[in-house]
């Protein structure tokens, strides 16, 4: 438990989120020549003013429960090096009273963590699917506009996109698009020699719309 919960929650869950899908039929593809684009949809999501500002929000929710925890754990691992260390100057007894409290700190601290780490899952989800939708709303608009007739996403795993041009990555202009019709600001700069903590990147936006 030394590290940061939200680290280790992303770590066990890999933040594997998605959208739900909704299905409408798809726009009629104009005439002429295609138009491709491709984007990486969860970075998008995750890096847009709004994306960065809920996962800050969502992080100092949760920094309350990571500090439980780690006073926790650290209780743990004293007792248990107090045991070790005068583990043969005890009684029987006492020495298994000893273990079995450690026991039932452990017990619990796993227990706390867990129901932590489903929280944080459930409201990440939550989260993540709400900003998709509204993306996707974006994305949609600025596609129409600029005549193009199909977007691959090329965050996801299994893309089939082996080579793009940058020039054909919309992913910028996506972020930016969405951050002027939110109107939330950019997130203050982290304190100088603090690295700023990635929001989430992951996630399926919706197929259609």
């Amino acid at each position: 438990m030394k590290r940061s919960l939200v680290l280790a929650i992303m770590l066990a869950s890999g933040i594997v989120l998605s959208a739900a899908a909704q299905t409408s039929p798809a726009p009629a593809a104009p005439a002429g020549p295609a138009k491709i684009a491709v984007i990486a949809f969860q970075v998008a999501v995750g890096q847009t003013n709004e994306g960065q500002r809920n996962f800050a929000d969502l992080q100092k929710k949760y920094a309350p429960r990571e500090e439980q925890l780690k006073s926790l754990n650290d209780e743990v691992e004293t007792l248990t090096k107090q045991l070790q260390a005068q583990g043969d100057k005890l009684s029987d007894a006492e020495r298994a009273s000893r273990a079995k409290a450690i026991d039932d700190k452990k017990k619990k601290l796993d227990r706390d963590a867990e129901d932590a780490r489903n929280d944080f899952q459930q409201e990440m989800q939550d989260m993540y699917n709400g900003l998709a939708s509204k993306v996707y709303d974006v994305l949609e608009t600025y596609a129409q506009q600029q005549g193009y007739t199909l977007i691959l996403d090329v965050a996801q795993q299994q893309t089939p996109v082996l080579y793009a041009t940058e020039s054909t990555n919309i992913t910028k202009a996506i972020i930016d698009a969405y951050n002027v019709k939110s109107g939330v600001p950019a997130p203050p700069a982290p304190p100088a020699g603090t690295a700023p903590k990635a929001a989430p990147q992951s996630g399926r936006p919706p197929a259609t719309h």
